[in-house]
């Protein structure tokens, strides 16, 4: 079959981890022999990052990547904000349109533009890696300081230095997602909180996959016992609580992979602590040794995450997980039996003394979320269930 990729950001001209699942998705089409095209915004990237990413995306066999730029540069995705249209982008639509594509698959369409739903007469998928459907913010991290119960939107964006959207007063929204076939959940608690929003979605869950873990060389871990936390630096994340939590845990260090805007704020609250490190952006493979010899991977995000990419990571390297129980973070941890939830930060030292203790706690939590993995969360798994829903989306339209 033909697929189309469509989405605001692409690798390497992205900032999170939505971006690198349509790489893998992508990769893992094409790897069944079908053909793969990827349609992303360049100026959405240079919008809010000054010239080219640090590192180019290697090419993948049988995957065609299109990168659109206009020569109004930042005006195109500013007017898309506001009016839910692709402006200045005329090849998006001639692409679309064409009749290249059986199956065209939306991926964070914020700056694409909900308008484009309509292009062409492909079977449409719409995965909801973000909470943009229901948040103009994306995240439903409110005032950006605490996850969002009760919506306050026009306050939330004008805090949060972004033009309100006049056209989510409208039924623009409604109008654009009838042309969806198919609506993709990563998991149970993302597809219940847009029901309670008001969306009456045809949606199916289908999580997130991770690629099956390469075999690393032992050695080049440090040598004292340390817990793992991998992601964006950024407050909705949860990571000033970690520091918190390893100002009275001294026991083992704290490994703090990636970056983002509260690096130096976060730096700078762990000066006096020398067991917590932050060691920045990582290689893969430094990454997957990291995982592989942590105590456990902590994951102590205080806003909604849709599914978290960094539990299953873990679990592909037999290492347990420590995460809040908050968003769909206890449903990876309920299926898979491979970690511990916390809800106050008295309780998260108490994970921690938990897994560092007892090794064979431990290990035994590390080999369910890896039964778990096998079974769930596979390149495999993912993609045979995947179309097994185009299938089904391509009958139900004759």
């Amino acid at each position: 079959m033909r697929f189309c990729m469509v989405s605001t950001f692409y690798p390497p001209y992205h900032f999170g981890g939505d971006a690198i699942f349509v790489q893998r998705l992508a990769g893992a089409l094409a790897r069944r022999g079908h053909a793969v095209d990827v349609i992303h915004d360049r100026d959405a990237y240079y919008l809010a990052h000054r010239g080219e990413p640090e590192s180019l995306a290697a090419a993948q066999p049988n995957v065609r990547v299109h990168g659109l730029k206009s020569r109004f540069g930042a005006l195109s995705p500013l007017l898309t904000q506001q009016t839910a249209r692709p402006w200045l982008k005329p090849e998006l639509r001639r692409r679309l349109e064409s009749g290249a594509y059986d199956v065209v698959h939306f991926h964070n369409p914020s700056l694409i533009g909900s308008t484009t739903f309509a292009f062409g007469h492909s079977v449409k998928l719409y995965t909801l890696h973000e909470h943009w459907l229901i948040c103009p913010m994306h995240v439903l991290w409110k005032f950006g300081r605490e996850a969002c119960d009760r919506p306050e939107c026009v306050r939330c964006c004008l805090q949060g230095r972004r033009p309100p959207q006049l056209w989510r007063y409208t039924n623009r929204l409604a109008i654009d997602l009838a042309h969806i076939d198919r609506f993709l959940s990563p998991s149970r608690f993302t597809l219940d909180r847009h029901q309670r929003a008001g969306l009456r979605l045809p949606a199916t869950v289908l999580p997130h996959f991770v690629p099956d873990p390469i075999d690393l060389p032992a050695g080049g871990t440090p040598s004292r016992p340390y817990f793992l936390y991998a992601g964006r630096l950024v407050k909705l994340k949860g990571v000033d609580a970690l520091v918190r939590a390893f100002r009275r845990y001294r026991d083992a260090d704290l490994l703090i992979a990636g970056d983002g805007e509260e690096g130096d704020r976060l730096r700078q609250e762990a000066a006096d602590l020398p067991h917590v490190r932050f060691l920045g952006r990582v290689s893969p493979d430094d990454l997957g040794r990291l995982y592989r010899d942590a105590i456990a991977v902590v994951m102590p995000s205080a806003g909604y995450e849709v599914f978290g990419l960094v539990l299953i990571e873990a679990f592909a390297r037999r290492t347990p997980v420590i995460a809040r129980n908050l968003g769909a973070l206890p449903e990876v941890v309920a299926e898979s039996e491979g970690g511990l939830l916390f809800d106050r930060d008295d309780q998260l030292v108490e994970c921690l003394e938990a897994l560092q203790s007892s090794a064979a706690r431990r290990d035994a939590m590390g080999e369910a979320g890896y039964r778990a993995y096998r079974e769930r969360w596979t390149e495999q798994a993912h993609i045979d269930a995947y179309l097994a829903i185009v299938d089904e989306a391509i009958r139900r339209r004759g």
